[in-house]
């Protein structure tokens, strides 16, 4: 039987990526397990199947991997949040500040409607930063609801406490 801590074993860390001081938690090694993708996409999608999701909208680039499943297994749209320049219609745009530095993302301006009911996707969890940003584009649309789901966070970072109590958050695993 699969549980959150095979899930947390199969996940590699990788010190000082992409900069010394970090560690870096790599799904690539959990992705590649059937069984384990399955059960992360089977469980995001038994905690959110009645919820009314319209649109799942993941971050680049390693929420879209399982983004596109949790859209097809909920009978919903997929909306990409990307890096700058990578999208090719007129977009909204947002930097943030990461543990590591800064960047920036956009979204599609005619990604989402005010009647959607939008899952925020992400592989993981730090500080909230990204997640904070893509809620801000997502914002800029006035849809019904969002939820934020994540495969990994890092409970140490608290990035949990900058999202909640506004938006529910859903992770698998607790680092």
């Amino acid at each position: 039987m699969i549980t959150p801590e095979i899930l947390k074993k199969a996940i590699r860390n990788v010190p000082d990526f992409p900069k010394k001081g970090i560690q870096f938690k790599d799904i690539t090694t959990l992705l590649k397990q059937p069984d384990l993708l399955r059960y992360v996409i089977d469980n995001t999608t038994k905690y959110y199947e009645d919820k009314g999701i319209t649109k799942i909208v993941a971050i680049e680039s390693r929420g879209f991997i399982t983004g596109g499943a949790l859209a097809e297994k909920l009978g919903a749209g997929f909306v990409p949040v990307r890096k700058p320049g990578r999208l090719p219609a007129e977009v909204f745009k947002k930097s943030y500040a990461l543990e590591y530095g800064e960047n920036c993302i956009e979204i599609h301006r005619d990604a989402l409607v005010p009647e959607d009911i939008v899952l925020l996707h992400d592989d993981l969890l730090a500080t909230g930063g990204t997640a904070l940003a893509a809620i801000d584009l997502i914002s800029r649309f006035n849809v019904q609801q969002v939820y934020c789901c994540f495969i990994i966070e890092l409970d140490f970072l608290k990035g949990r406490e900058k999202i909640m109590p506004l938006y529910d958050v859903f992770s698998l695993v607790h680092f």
